[in-house]
């Protein structure tokens, strides 16, 4: 794993405000829930740059009149980024060798030792524990299995926090994925709209529930 996996939201971020041309626009829950979809997707970093540089051309290239409102969202970009994801199928690019770790031993495990506290404190001791037992000495010389360790304790983190919760949390939260996603539905395949919806949805719960994420980029957040 290298250290562009970690970079991957925050190269996305800058790129978007960079072709936007406004450095202090940040991103909602709904392009961070999009982000994260494309990364568990595996698309690569370079196909989303790209995509959101031709989104910006084509949106620069029509008459001022068409262009009284700013793209406001990465959901304007989904289709481009799709059709360079699609043009490179027949010649993905070789990863890069693989870079030091961004993150020391210690600050991995303050990370988990602080999520974990955080999970007892909200009375999820089960779940605390699959933390606190991950063997992060040998862990941190594979940090693409520790991630994946990490992802399937918050899987079952979410799981635990879906099964109790209201049916009108929920409501409220697709609800506010459907306002938002609206004006970029039709620039969206159903499978990134399935994608999207689970992580928005996901990300709600943790939000709502005031608990922490668990994989390694959020450790630089």
């Amino acid at each position: 794993m290298t250290e562009n996996y970690f970079n991957y939201f925050t190269e996305i971020e800058d790129h978007f405000q960079r072709a936007r041309g406004t450095g202090l626009f940040l991103l909602s829950p709904l392009d961070w829930a999009l982000i994260e979809a494309w990364k568990n997707a595996g698309i690569p970093l370079e196909a989303v740059l790209r995509g959101i540089d031709q989104a910006f051309e084509k949106w620069r290239s029509r008459p001022p009149r068409a262009r009284l409102h700013m793209v406001n969202s990465l959901a304007y970009c989904a289709q481009a980024i799709a059709l360079e994801v699609q043009a490179m199928v027949d010649g993905v690019p070789a990863k890069p060798a693989g870079a030091a770790p961004p993150f020391s031993l210690d600050e991995v495990r303050c990370y988990v030792v602080r999520n974990a506290a955080a999970l007892r404190e909200a009375g999820l001791a089960e779940v605390a524990a699959s933390l606190e037992g991950l063997p992060l000495d040998t862990l941190y010389g594979d940090l693409e299995q520790l991630e994946q360790r990490l992802t399937a304790i918050e899987e079952k983190l979410i799981a635990r926090l879906r099964s109790d919760a209201t049916e009108e949390s929920l409501f409220e939260a697709r609800r506010t994925l459907d306002s938002q996603l609206k004006p970029y539905r039709s620039k969206m395949s159903a499978d990134q709209l399935s994608r999207l919806e689970r992580q928005f949805l996901e990300r709600k719960l943790l939000e709502n529930n005031k608990l922490p994420r668990l994989g390694l980029f959020y450790l630089q957040s």
